[in-house]
């Protein structure tokens, strides 16, 4: 027996276990009249589309076969970075029907930043003629803690904390707003994509800063006022007396972040301004960036052991700024994370860098808007909004 909800059975269908009317009965349970109504109300809202004759024959005429519309509606999704900000706007399938990326300072405060973003998904969807009545769902990362769809005194987001991020774009787009820790996001998309079958992941971001998000039995682990996997404010086994930006210091992320490795290349004499500049150095085969990078990815995999054997992860995924660019940085994290970590740990633990590459968190992000958007009770209250009862 299966969720017979409107919502269960357009799951269902979305999902390829029922494709006929008659599947959805066998599935469900439901009789043959509520399975009518039930259908009739999905393909009335226009989330079903009806294919005559084009269901499985089983001797006689075919059946007609229903499919989910996924051009029904769309979700807009932003992955906001300390230096950067990359938009999408998607179809319910997950699929991008387009994006950008621009350059923005998240230090800048939420009323800018937030105007910026407004502004670019009007534009994106003027781009792909799509009407704001179309949005069924907002979702922004950001590189920080969140709850309740508010920044929870983020390190590196002056002016942010408890801003109603959330409110504010619900109010704009009409439509719900989720706000999401960027990594968390980023640690969600990369399991949906391309590790649905691994239980237990741990992503890592490394950025400006340095964060983790944590999946355990196939569902994110969140924590306490979103705090979850902020590996960056571990104290390093290395001794270092610069101060960090939550106050203490030693932390692994004044020596293992993006700023960090800008900050140790302006002390040896090298020019760079930002995480990009030394992502830059590194793929070029610049002999000191490389070198501190391995050396920061030594430092964060040792702080990583601790995760390992508290998680226990059969699968650690390295992105972010650097760790997309930086292979000397993931050689790093997996030494650091081999010889610091048990044997039993480690014996079947792998460390590898994203598949999706910069991408990793506006995939996140709008998987997070989609997973909402899709969920059967929240099909059922978007019906129920638009005054249709099952």
């Amino acid at each position: 027996m299966h969720d017979g909800s409107l919502g269960g059975v357009l799951r269902l269908i979305r999902e390829g276990r029922a494709l006929t009317r008659t599947d959805v009965m066998d599935v469900t349970g439901l009789s043959r009249s509520t399975v009518m109504q039930r259908l009739g109300v999905l393909l009335d809202a226009g989330l079903l589309v009806e294919q005559p004759e084009a269901g499985p024959s089983s001797g006689g005429r075919r059946p007609a076969a229903l499919t989910f519309n996924e051009r029904v509606g769309i979700v807009l999704a932003a992955d906001l970075g300390a230096e950067h900000g990359r938009l999408a706007v998607y179809d319910l399938a997950g699929v991008v029907l387009i994006e950008e990326q621009a350059p923005l300072r998240i230090a800048d405060g939420p009323e800018p930043v937030l105007d910026w973003v407004e502004r670019r998904f009007d534009a994106l969807l003027a781009e792909v003629k799509r009407e704001p009545g179309d949005v069924l769902a907002i979702a922004i990362g950001l590189p920080g803690p969140v709850e309740d769809g508010r920044p929870v005194k983020p390190p590196i987001m002056p002016g942010w904390d408890d801003h109603p991020v959330a409110e504010r774009l619900s109010e704009r787009f009409g439509a719900p707003a989720l706000v999401e820790r960027d990594v968390n996001a980023m640690a969600l998309g990369e399991h949906r994509h391309n590790w649905p079958d691994v239980a237990n992941l741990v992503f890592v971001k490394i950025a400006t800063g340095i964060g983790a998000g944590i999946i355990t039995g196939g569902e994110l682990m969140r924590g306490h006022h979103g705090r979850a996997g902020d590996i960056g404010h571990i104290r390093a086994y290395r001794e270092s007396d610069e101060l960090c930006t939550c106050g203490n210091r030693g932390c692994v992320a004044v020596l293992a972040s993006g700023s960090a490795l800008v900050r140790q290349l302006h002390e040896a004499g090298v020019d760079v301004a930002t995480t990009a500049d030394v992502a830059a150095l590194v793929q070029s085969g610049d002999t000191l960036a490389t070198h501190l990078a391995r050396e920061a990815g030594r430092v964060l995999g040792a702080a990583l052991a601790a995760v390992v054997s508290v998680v226990a992860p059969s699968l650690i995924v390295v992105g972010g700024e650097m760790g997309d660019a930086s292979e000397p940085m993931i050689a790093g994290v997996r030494e650091g994370v081999y010889q610091q970590a048990s044997t039993l740990a480690t014996r079947h633990l792998r460390v590898l860098g994203t598949r999706l590459g910069q991408r990793v968190g506006v995939v996140g992000v709008a998987t997070v808007a989609l997973e909402h958007v899709l969920d059967p009770a929240n099909v059922d209250a978007l019906l129920a909004r638009r005054g249709i009862a099952a």
